[in-house]
């Protein structure tokens, strides 16, 4: 496939904040992958390099953040020539890729949802995506429609089903003035907490609990955008341990 135009759109959504997207590659080392780093949406395009090193033609775009929050985002990738508009849920970015060439040169598949092993530098350990997508169009090609309906030929499926499991996770929501409180452990000399939480605001108290027969406490809170754990123990020397990420 070697192509002037490209326009490729889809909907996703994922708890997950790495993983393959799609990707393309050809023989002459043009490739286009778009995949999730650290929840944010990274666009990696080459539309060629020479191997003297004067042409390099690598371009990556990062866009949006805190993309793994289980709801649905939109994405629109329009190129022409050199010239891309990438769109993130109505957000568009304008860039221009990197190099002198303007045709995509690709071989003959394109894979959605991860990247098969070829042995080239490009295939190095990227995760799967894992979540839900839906009107996959690629170059005006309905690549959902036709791969439900088994019209992707030659294709290779694997382990895809046409639903959408929603998790079985129950939000709370809290504000300025609710808390919940549940009992302790007394007998217990481990103390283990874990939970996932969004908020916009800087500050504000998270967890908080005493130690049985006086032997302290512990506090974990978002003090200016960063979570801290405070740990107070009345038994030592150095009785506090101050923990901030």
């Amino acid at each position: 496939m070697k192509t002037l135009k490209d326009v490729i759109s889809l909907k996703f959504k994922t708890s997950e904040s790495e993983g393959v997207i799609f990707h393309g590659e050809g023989q002459q080392g043009d490739y286009i992958t778009l995949e999730l780093k650290k929840a944010k949406l990274v666009l990696n395009l080459n539309l060629g390099s020479n191997q003297l090193g004067s042409i390099y033609g690598h371009t990556s775009v990062m866009t949006g953040s805190l993309l793994d929050d289980h709801h649905w985002h939109s994405i629109l990738i329009e190129r022409h020539g050199r010239n891309i508009n990438l769109t993130l849920d109505r957000h568009m970015q304008h860039f221009r890729t990197n190099g002198e060439f303007d045709y995509l040169d690709l071989d003959y598949e394109i894979t959605f949802g991860g990247m098969p092993f070829s042995g080239k530098p490009s295939s190095n350990s990227r995760k799967n995506f894992k979540g839900c997508m839906e009107s996959i169009n690629y170059n005006g090609n309905n690549i959902t429609d036709l791969a439900k309906r088994k019209k992707l030929e030659p294709s290779n499926v694997g382990n895809l089903s046409f639903s959408c499991v929603e998790p079985h996770t129950v939000p709370v929501f809290f504000n300025a003035t609710s808390y919940l409180e549940v009992p302790g452990r007394p007998s217990q000399d481990l103390f283990s907490v874990s939970f996932l939480f969004r908020t916009w605001n800087p500050n504000g108290l998270l967890v908080f609990s005493n130690f049985a027969d006086d032997l302290g406490n512990v506090e974990i809170d978002i003090n200016e955008g960063k979570v801290s754990v405070h740990i107070n123990v009345t038994q030592v020397k150095k009785n506090r341990i101050d923990i901030a990420s």
